[in-house]
C-alpha cells in the first residue's frame, strides 16, 4: 500500500522512477499493449443495485481509475470489477479493503417497508465497521452518502441554505435518524483514525430508480399542501450523484458537499409542469392524521417527513460548483423524468394503493381517501376498546 500522504507518494516514485528505456509504459507499447490506468484503486459497497451499481459501472469505465473492487451480498452484473460477497457489517471487510485508496460507502437500507429497528441497525452499524475497516487496511479516504435531508425542513431556513449550516434535522423523518448518526461518525472517524480522510455527499430528492417518501409524494391523486407552509423543491438525478461520488473519490474536492440540480422549485411550479392538483389541509389536521396512520401500520411514513413538504431545505452547493463540477439537468428535466418513473402508481397519505384501490382513490379523489383512511383509523380504535 503506498503511503496515503501524496508528497510522499510523489517523492517515493520519482525516486523510483525507471529510465525511459525500462518504463513499464513504454515496454507495454512496444509490446502493443496500453498501460494500465495510474489513478487510485476504489472500493464501493452496496454495489450490486441502485446507486452503487451505477457507480461501480462508471469507474469500472474511468480512465482516471485504477481498478475498483466490488462489496455486497451478492455479485452485480459489473464484470470490470473485483467482487467479494460479504455484508459490510463483517469485520473480515478489512482484508477486502486491503490496496484499496479510496472507499465509497453506499451499502445503506433507506426502504419505507423496512422496519425501523433493524434499519437502523445496519446503516450505523454498517457505517461504523466500514470506517474502522478502511482504517485498518491503510485507506486514506472514506466517502459517505446522506441526504440534504439532514439539514432539517424548518420555515427559518435560508434559500438555499450554506454547505456550512447547522444540521437541524430531528429523527423523527424516514432514515433521518441514521443519516444524522452517520453524519457524527464521519465527524468523529478522522479523529480516532488519524491519516484518514472522510467526506460526505449529501444528495437533494434523489430520482432515477429510487422510492421513498418524497417520490411517493408524485404519485398522489392530489398534491397534498399544508396551509401556510412555503414548500421549495430542489432534486437530484442518480447520474449526477454518481458524477459528484466521482469528484470525491479523485479528490477533485473535499469535505461536506451538496449535490443536486441548481436553484429550486415553488410548489406552484411543481403542479404547473406535473399538471397535478393540490389538496391544501390545515396543518393540525394533516400532521395529526399522518401521525394516527402511521401509529396503526396503515403508513410506512411517519408525520415528521411531510415537514419536508411543507418547508425548504434547498442547498447551494458551492463546494463542487468551486471545484469544477455541474450538474446535467435541471430541476425542470427530473422532475419529468420522476413523473414518467411513477405513472401508474398510486399513493394515498405514503401508501401504494393496489389496482382496486387506486381506481377507488382517484375516482372519488384524494380528499375522499383521506376521510376513508380516517375512518378507517376510527374503526381500528373501536376494534381495539372491544378487545
Amino acid at each position: 500500500m503506498s503511503s496515503p500522504d501524496p508528497q510522499v507518494r510523489a517523492a517515493r516514485n520519482k525516486s523510483d522512477r525507471p529510465s525511459p528505456d525500462h518504463h513499464p509504459s513504454t515496454t507495454a507499447l512496444r509490446a502493443g499493449r496500453m498501460p494500465a490506468a495510474r489513478g487510485p484503486v476504489v472500493a464501493v459497497t452496496g454495489a450490486a443495485s441502485g446507486v452503487g451499481a451505477l457507480l461501480t459501472g462508471r469507474l469500472a469505465a474511468s480512465e482516471e481509475v485504477k481498478r475498483v473492487v466490488a462489496i455486497d451480498e451478492r455479485r452485480g452484473e459489473c464484470t470490470e470489477a473485483q467482487w467479494h460477497i460479504l455484508d459490510v457489517r463483517d469485520p473480515a471487510i478489512a482484508d477486502k479493503l486491503r490496496g484499496a485508496d479510496a472507499v465509497v460507502h453506499l451499502a445503506l437500507d433507506l426502504d419505507l417497508e423496512t422496519d425501523a429497528a433493524a434499519r437502523t441497525a445496519y446503516n450505523v452499524r454498517g457505517t461504523q465497521t466500514v470506517l474502522t475497516a478502511a482504517a485498518a487496511a491503510g485507506v486514506h479516504r472514506v466517502v459517505l452518502c446522506t441526504s440534504t435531508m439532514v439539514y432539517g425542513a424548518l420555515p427559518d431556513n435560508e434559500l438555499p441554505l450554506s454547505e456550512d449550516a447547522e444540521l437541524r434535522a430531528t429523527a423523527e423523518a424516514t432514515g433521518v435518524g441514521d443519516l444524522l448518526e452517520i453524519e457524527r461518525l464521519a465527524r468523529r472517524a478522522p479523529r480516532a483514525h488519524p491519516g484518514l480522510n472522510v467526506t460526505v455527499v449529501r444528495p437533494a430528492v434523489l430520482v432515477g430508480g429510487t422510492d421513498t417518501a418524497l417520490t411517493r409524494y408524485f404519485e398522489s391523486p392530489r398534491l397534498l399542501v399544508v396551509a401556510g407552509s412555503r414548500p421549495a423543491w430542489q432534486f437530484c438525478h442518480v447520474d449526477d450523484l454518481c458524477s459528484a461520488l466521482e469528484y470525491a473519490v479523485l479528490e477533485k474536492v473535499d469535505g461536506e458537499l451538496a449535490v443536486g440540480c441548481d436553484g429550486w422549485l415553488e410548489q406552484e411550479e411543481v403542479e404547473e409542469l406535473s399538471g397535478i392538483r393540490r389538496m391544501e389541509l390545515p396543518s393540525a389536521v394533516a400532521l395529526g392524521a399522518a401521525a394516527r396512520l402511521h401509529r396503526i401500520g396503515l403508513t410506512p411514513s411517519p408525520a415528521g417527513d411531510l415537514a419536508y413538504t411543507m418547508y425548504p431545505w434547498v442547498v447551494s452547493g458551492s463546494r463542487l460548483h468551486d471545484a469544477g463540477w455541474r450538474p446535467a439537468y435541471t430541476n425542470e428535466e427530473v422532475l419529468a423524468e420522476l413523473l414518467e418513473e411513477v405513472s401508474g402508481r398510486h399513493t394515498v397519505a405514503g401508501r401504494r394503493l393496489g389496482r382496486k384501490d387506486a381506481t377507488a382513490a382517484g375516482a372519488a379523489g384524494a380528499t375522499v381517501a383521506l376521510l376513508g383512511a380516517a375512518a378507517v383509523v376510527r374503526r381500528a380504535r373501536k376494534t381495539r376498546r372491544r378487545i
